[in-house]
């Protein structure tokens, strides 16, 4: 006798129709994590020019493509490769933020089954991503903002909840359960 749907006598239980369900769901996964990281980095975009340019004049317009490289990086190497800052620093910021998505992405079934609402998650979840971001930069780089000026600190999570929100809302329509095309719970 062989097992469940295995090979007979291997020992192995082997569905192919599981590995493409399994395959079909990361690839839903990935495809709501990288449309969430998307439009959760346009939207930080657009609050940083509102608020970091437009109200509290902290860079100009033209700074938000390049800051990615300046803080990676640090200032220096930002300034020495010129017109490229702004591709370096734009690639940057939409990888980070497709990255950041796609986590999301495979974390929130798990908050989903337990009943939590994406936003909520989102919340903590953009202060996990900012302290883990700007931890990474400040060991990565000596040029930063001061990460305990509580107007950084606050500044920081108010973008992040710019990006986490979206994210969060675009990733539970896109792997809500009640859609045959969508991840299944």
């Amino acid at each position: 006798m062989g097992t469940k749907a295995g090979v007979a006598g291997s020992g192995r239980s082997e569905n192919p129709v599981s590995l493409a369900d399994a395959g079909s769901r990361l690839q839903m996964v990935l495809r709501a994590g990288a449309a969430g990281g998307l439009a959760g980095a346009i939207i930080i975009w657009i609050y940083e020019a509102l608020v970091w340019v437009g109200a509290q004049h902290l860079m100009p317009l033209a700074g938000i493509p390049r800051n990615a490289t300046g803080l990676v990086f640090g200032k220096a190497f930002q300034e020495s490769i010129g017109i490229w800052a702004y591709v370096v620093g734009t690639g940057i910021h939409f990888v980070f933020a497709i990255g950041w998505g796609v986590l999301f992405a495979l974390i929130w079934p798990y908050f989903r089954r337990r009943g939590f609402e994406a936003t909520l998650v989102a919340l903590f979840y953009a202060i996990f991503a900012w302290i883990a971001m700007h931890v990474a930069i400040a060991i990565a780089s000596d040029n930063h903002p001061n990460y305990l000026d509580p107007a950084v600190i606050i500044g920081g999570f108010m973008s992040h909840f710019c990006f986490t929100i979206p994210l969060a809302l675009i990733v539970k329509k896109m792997l809500a359960p009640g859609d045959s095309a969508n991840l299944k719970r």
